[in-house]
């Protein structure tokens, strides 16, 4: 408003009223225009069925985490396995187990044991490039709950959201809604699915999809 009435005071005298009142109706037209999400193209990590059909893709810049998490088929209680996108590889950096059970054991050489402080603890340091970028997963039912969630910034519900504000229709129909964890059990429960980090293939394209 201090903008305005500048106008109204220079321009005012010298153009009259009509010009101040147009230069008014910019400034303020261009104030209300709600900020656009910018977006730089991506790599996407995609989870697709046993027939190829892409049940979840995700956008993933390099250098971002992610976590695929789970509960003990026994135990029940939630294992992660976290992964980064470092220069186009999938690479698997730590796990956190939250016990001693079954199956989780530690393998001595690979990583770091390092106590989380509640009992359980995370191998730290794992640092293993995911071979061809892709691996095959036989989801758990529902009380196994393969789902994937967030790792650090950004979260993966802003990168969606930033997707769907910047790029709208061009977007494929298996991105999901901004909010996780994104349960790959309630789209595939009991089915083996495949998860690939996939590279843009659309040049410089900020809104290039898998």
């Amino acid at each position: 408003m201090r903008y305005i009435a500048y106008l109204e005071r220079v321009l005012g005298r010298a153009f009259g009223p009509a010009l101040v009142t147009f230069y008014a109706l910019v400034v303020l037209t261009l104030g209300a225009q709600p900020a656009v999400a910018r977006v730089t193209p991506v790599d996407w990590l995609q989870v697709s069925a046993e027939d190829g059909t892409p049940l979840v893709s995700l956008p993933m810049p390099k250098g971002v985490g992610w976590c695929l998490a789970w509960n003990h088929s026994v135990e029940g209680f939630e294992v992660l396995d976290c992964y980064r996108n470092v220069d186009g590889n999938m690479v698997l950096e730590r796990s956190h187990l939250p016990d001693f059970a079954a199956g989780l054991d530690h393998v001595l050489g690979r990583g770091r044991q390092v106590s989380d402080g509640e009992n359980g603890y995370w191998i730290e340091d794992i640092d293993e490039p995911v071979p061809g970028n892709r691996y095959r997963l036989r989801v758990g039912a529902m009380r196994v709950d393969h789902r994937l969630v967030t790792r650090g910034e950004p979260m993966l519900e802003s990168l969606i959201e930033n997707h769907r504000q910047a790029c709208g229709e061009r977007l494929p129909d298996s991105l999901p809604e901004a909010m996780t964890p994104i349960s790959l059990s309630t789209l595939a429960a009991n089915r083996a699915v495949t998860v690939t980090l996939l590279p843009c293939t659309s040049g410089q394209d900020p809104c290039c999809i898998p």
